[in-house]
C-alpha cells in the first residue's frame, strides 16, 4: 500500500479525534464557560448537523478543482477550526470552531476515498478505502478517553491544542507523500490505476444521481448506519440497565466496540475486493443477526461484550464496499462521496430517533436493539435489490459497469 494512504488515515485519525473527543471533555468546556449541558451538547449536535452539510456543499463547491488542491484546503480548514476551538475566549467562538472543523469531515472522507482507490491497482481498491477510514476507527476506540485523559491532565484545551497538531501532520502528509501536483508521478510500484475520471462541473457531478444504482446505495447505506447506530445510541442504557455491568465498565465495553469497528473495517475492505455485494449482504446479514441476538441475550454479561465487538465488525465491515459502489456506478463523482457520507449521518439520526421512540413508549432498553435489527433487513433488502439489478458477476466483486471500466483503463491511466 502507498504511503499516501498513511497520510490520508493521518487526515481521517484526526477528524475522528475531533468528532469523538469532544464527549469526554463537555463537563470542563461547560464550566469554562459557564453555559448549560444542554448549551454545551450543540457542540456535539451542532458538529453532527455541519457534517451533513459540509459533505455536500464543499464539494459541489470544489468540483472543477483538482482533488489533491481540495484534499489540502479541507485539512487547512480542519486545523483553522481546532485552533479557533483551542483559543476560544467564548462559547460561541467555541461552537464556530466546532463548525468550522465539522464542514470538512464529509468532503474529506468522500473525496479522500476517491484519492486513496487511486493510488492503488483496481482489485484493492476497497483496501486502500479501508486503509484510511482505518484511521477513523482507530479514533473511535480512543476518541472519548483521550479527550478525558488530556483534558483531566492539562486541561480541555490541550486536546484541542492535540488535534490540531495531529491536523498540521496530515497537511504535511497528503502535500508530500499523495501525488497529484503538477509534475509529480504516481506511485511506481502501481501499474494501473482504479481512479475514476472526475466528471468536469457540479451539472456533471449531479449528472450521477441518474443511475438508480446510486440512490439504492445511498439508502442502504443511510439504512445500514440508522439501524447500528439507532442502537448504539443507547447501548450504555442496555448495559447498565439490563446486562448488570457497572455504570464504570461502560468505557471499557466501548473500546471493545471500537475495536470491533477496526477489525470489520479491515476485514470488509479486502472482502470487497473479492466479490463486493456478496460481502455487502452478508455484513448487513451479520449485523442484522447479531443486533437481534443481543436483545435476546443482554441479560447475560458476557454475551454482551461479545456481541457488542460483533455488532462493531459487522457494523464498520460494509462501509469500504459502500464506499468504492456508490463511486463505481456514480462514475467517479466526488460528489456521490461526499452524499454517502450525508447518508450515514441522516441515518445516525434517524436511528437514533427510532431507538428513542421505542424507549418512550415503554418497551425498554433492549427496545433499540430489535428496532436497529428491523431496520438493518431493511437495508438488506435494498442491498439484495440492488446486487440483483447490477448482475454481479460470482467472484470478482466487480459490477458489469466496473468490469468495463476497467478494461477501458490504460496502464498508468
Amino acid at each position: 500500500m502507498p504511503t499516501g494512504l498513511i497520510a490520508l488515515a493521518v487526515g481521517g485519525f484526526g477528524i475522528g479525534l475531533t468528532e469523538f473527543l469532544i464527549a469526554g471533555l463537555l463537563p470542563q468546556v461547560a464550566s469554562s464557560f459557564a453555559v448549560s449541558e444542554a448549551a454545551a451538547g450543540w457542540l456535539i449536535s451542532g458538529y453532527a448537523l455541519s457534517v451533513a452539510v459540509g459533505a455536500i456543499a464543499l464539494t459541489a463547491a470544489t468540483a472543477r478543482l483538482p482533488r489533491k488542491q481540495v484534499l489540502v484546503g479541507l485539512v487547512v480548514l480542519f486545523v483553522i477550526g481546532n485552533l479557533l476551538s483551542a483559543i476560544a475566549p467564548s462559547y460561541p467562538v467555541m461552537l464556530l470552531g466546532r463548525i468550522v472543523a465539522a464542514l470538512c469531515h464529509g468532503s474529506f472522507f468522500g473525496i479522500g476515498s476517491l484519492v486513496a482507490r487511486s493510488l492503488v491497482a483496481p482489485e484493492k481498491k476497497s483496501r486502500a478505502v479501508a486503509v484510511m477510514f482505518s484511521g477513523l476507527t482507530v479514533a473511535n476506540v480512543l476518541g472519548v478517553p483521550f479527550g478525558a485523559l488530556v483534558g483531566e491532565r492539562w486541561g480541555w484545551r490541550a486536546a484541542f491544542w492535540a488535534v490540531t497538531g495531529i491536523g498540521l501532520l496530515a497537511l504535511a502528509g497528503i502535500v508530500t507523500l499523495v501525488p497529484g501536483w503538477a509534475g509529480q508521478a504516481p506511485p511506481p510500484a502501481v501499474t494501473c490505476h482504479s481512479e475514476l475520471p472526475p466528471p468536469s462541473g457540479l451539472r456533471a457531478q449531479i449528472g450521477a444521481f441518474r443511475s438508480g444504482q446510486v440512490w439504492l446505495t445511498l439508502v442502504a447505506t443511510a439504512l445500514s448506519y440508522g439501524g447500528m447506530f439507532g442502537a448504539f445510541s443507547y447501548i450504555a442504557y442496555t448495559f447498565t440497565e439490563v446486562s448488570g455491568f457497572a455504570p464504570a465498565d461502560v468505557a471499557w465495553l466501548l473500546m471493545v466496540y471500537g475495536a470491533g469497528l477496526v477489525v470489520g473495517n479491515l476485514i470488509g475492505g479486502r472482502a470487497a475486493d473479492r466479490d463486493r455485494d456478496r460481502a455487502l449482504v452478508l455484513a448487513l446479514v451479520g449485523l442484522t443477526v447479531t443486533l437481534a441476538a443481543f436483545g435476546l441475550m443482554a441479560d447475560n454479561a458476557t454475551a454482551a461484550a461479545i456481541l457488542v465487538f460483533l455488532m462493531g465488525v459487522f457494523g464498520f465491515a460494509g462501509v469500504p464496499g459502500m464506499i468504492t459502489r456508490v463511486t463505481d456506478f456514480a462514475q467517479g463523482a466526488a460528489l456521490a462521496a461526499s452524499a454517502n457520507v450525508s447518508a450515514s449521518n441522516i441515518g445516525n439520526a434517524l436511528g437514533a430517533w427510532a431507538g428513542g421512540l421505542a424507549i418512550t413508549a415503554g418497551l425498554g432498553y433492549t427496545a433499540p436493539l430489535y428496532v436497529g435489527a428491523a431496520i438493518v433487513l431493511t437495508s438488506v433488502i435494498v442491498m439484495v435489490i440492488a446486487a440483483n439489478r447490477a448482475r454481479s458477476i460470482p467472484g470478482t466483486g466487480l459490477t458489469a459497469p466496473d468490469r468495463e471500466d476497467d478494461r477501458s483503463r490504460t496502464p498508468g491511466s
